[in-house]
């Protein structure tokens, strides 16, 4: 509400200010009267409006298009009183049907710019022609009004879908960090409930051990007593039990789920691990070989949580898409370490590439007749691309190369055959903060 009476004062002072210099500066002769009382219909519209709603108030979206409305009808009388088309103000026509475009429904826009081009075109050959105080009669040719009357048009659309192309993907992008940020925190939240389970079960394992070690020697001790032998047995259960509950909420048990660092391979393990038993085969290798015996000399990787979060991310896309296979394949070099995850799906369309981490695109591939609920290559890829970049990695989306057929080979040694993203880190990025070792 505040925004639109805002510039309404705003067009009310450039009116009034634009008619004085015509008149009396210019010594354009314009009908004073009924150009008056259109300025002043606009601002008495303002005043009302300000006086039954306050300043602060959201407009639903029918309010706003009545308002846009009004300040179309409103421009076209005035420019209906001076000159029509032959008036250069009259490219402020664009400015409801852009704002609409920018705010509103589509359906209002095209509302909007409709009756933005019925009153363009009436003012071709309705209006009071402009005249000097001479009598000289200030009008344009016919070819320049139709010149003026397809650049309103033409500009009006192409505003239009420009300030709701930007609008939108502005939106899209504003949703997708507010999802980063979501699914940061989240993780973050994970490992710190991860890390206090570990302290407690780490603090309390001493109490608890000696609770349990008194109590089995009461019961003992307290055989000629049995009432009270039963207590000491009760306590020792208890005790047993909260070691056991302990145990349960933190899994990682001495491991401790907060450690600031972990092998390459448990890293992505850990990423993965959400993603493995949904009926597609994960398959991690290490330098060529099965993960079953990795080598003793492979980096360490901070277990940071934009890390682990952006991996999992790009692993539940692979397995969405896979037919039966996934493979994560872990290398490294001096200079980097190469994190490669590829499937045996159809890949990415190729039309799509080289937009793959944008969040503006939420077209369904072509597996939406398989799956109709997946939207596709949107916030999800966009999400890990954005993690994984804040972590110094470079990503590379593509489609693998195809493989002969006389190339078969057991899972277990095959290669992707639809879409491959490869992570690179550098192992010499101290302004990314991350260890590499």
């Amino acid at each position: 509400m505040r925004t639109l009476v805002l510039l309404r004062w705003f067009a009310v002072v450039g009116q009034t200010v634009t008619l004085l210099i015509a008149t009396l500066a210019l010594g354009i002769q314009v009908p004073q009267l009924p150009c008056a009382l259109v300025v002043l219909s606009s601002a008495v519209f303002n005043a009302v409006g300000m006086g039954v709603a306050a300043s602060t108030r959201q407009l639903r979206e029918r309010e706003a298009l009545y308002t846009l409305l009004f300040d179309l009808f409103q421009l076209g009388a005035l420019l209906y009183l001076t000159g029509g088309l032959g008036n250069p103000f009259a490219l402020l026509l664009m400015v409801p049907v852009t704002i609409s475009a920018s705010v509103l429904s589509l359906r209002a826009t095209l509302l909007l710019g409709a009756v933005a081009g019925v009153i363009i075109t009436l003012l071709v050959k309705f209006y009071v022609p402009l005249e000097l105080v001479s009598g000289e009669h200030l009008a344009l040719s016919p070819v320049v009004v139709g010149g003026t009357w397809t650049a309103l048009i033409t500009g009006m659309i192409f505003l239009a879908i420009g300030a709701r192309r930007v609008t939108g993907e502005t939106l899209s992008m504003s949703e997708a960090l507010a999802a980063t940020q979501l699914a940061l925190a989240r993780e973050q939240q994970l490992s710190t409930l991860g890390g206090v389970v570990a302290a407690a079960a780490h603090e309390l394992g001493t109490p608890l051990a000696t609770i349990k070690l008194a109590s089995t020697e009461l019961v003992e001790e307290l055989g000629h007593m049995p009432h009270l032998q039963e207590d000491a047995a009760l306590v020792r259960a208890q005790a047993i039990r909260c070691t056991e509950i302990l145990r349960a909420m933190g899994p990682r048990g001495k491991q401790d789920i907060m450690v600031r660092s972990a092998p390459l391979l448990s890293v992505v393990e850990e990423a993965a691990a959400p993603h493995t038993g949904r009926g597609i085969r994960v398959i991690t290798r290490v330098e060529g070989g099965l993960a079953d015996d990795p080598p003793d000399d492979q980096p360490q990787m901070q277990r940071r949580p934009e890390i682990v979060q952006g991996l999992r991310n790009l692993v539940q896309n692979a397995v969405d898409f896979a037919g039966s296979t996934v493979w994560i394949d872990l290398e490294w070099t001096d200079r980097d370490i190469r994190v490669v995850i590829g499937d045996d799906g159809p890949g990415y369309p190729p039309d799509l590439i080289g937009r793959i981490g944008d969040p503006f695109v939420r077209r369904r591939s072509r597996l939406a007749a398989e799956r109709p609920a997946y939207e596709g290559m949107g916030l999800g890829l966009f999400i890990a691309k954005t993690l994984l970049e804040r972590s110094g990695a470079r990503l590379d989306f593509r489609n693998a190369d195809p493989v002969p057929e006389d190339e078969a080979a057991p899972p277990e040694f095959s290669r992707p055959t639809g879409a491959v993203v490869t992570v690179v880190w550098p192992r010499a990025a101290p302004e990314t903060g991350l260890s590499l070792h």
